[in-house]
């Protein structure tokens, strides 16, 4: 547990827009260990589950894609200041990161898709 952590960024619709949601994932437990919600797609909620998922631990990786969200200058400050190790996907490769594009999968159609959700309050 905690060798490698993973992240990614997917988008749920709602009646009028999107809801961008990032959650950072263990990839032995595939425990999900933080996750944001944001009505944009800046860095900043993606650092947030980032500072909550190290509050619990530190991996020794830390896997992600190209995204500049994942690529900013405060997000990789944030991971070599406690020493962490990079892995970010190659480009246009999806299954590099196949433990949260699954967890992505299984949201919606388990969940998101069954129901017609309308804003974030429903």
């Amino acid at each position: 547990m905690n060798q490698v952590w993973s992240t990614d960024i997917t988008y749920i619709r709602l009646a009028r827009g999107f809801v961008y949601l990032v959650a950072v994932l263990d990839w032995w437990s595939r425990y999900v260990l933080s996750w944001e919600l944001s009505i944009t797609l800046d860095t900043s909620f993606c650092l947030e589950a980032l500072e909550r998922a190290l509050n619990q631990a530190t991996p020794t990786i830390f896997n992600s894609d190209q995204g500049v969200q994942f690529t900013s200058t405060e997000f990789v400050q944030r991971l070599q200041a406690n020493h962490i190790r990079i892995s970010w996907d190659g480009r246009g490769r999806a299954l590099d990161n196949i433990f949260v594009e699954r967890l992505w999968r299984s949201l919606k159609y388990e969940d998101i898709y069954l129901r017609s959700i309308k804003t974030l309050r429903t």
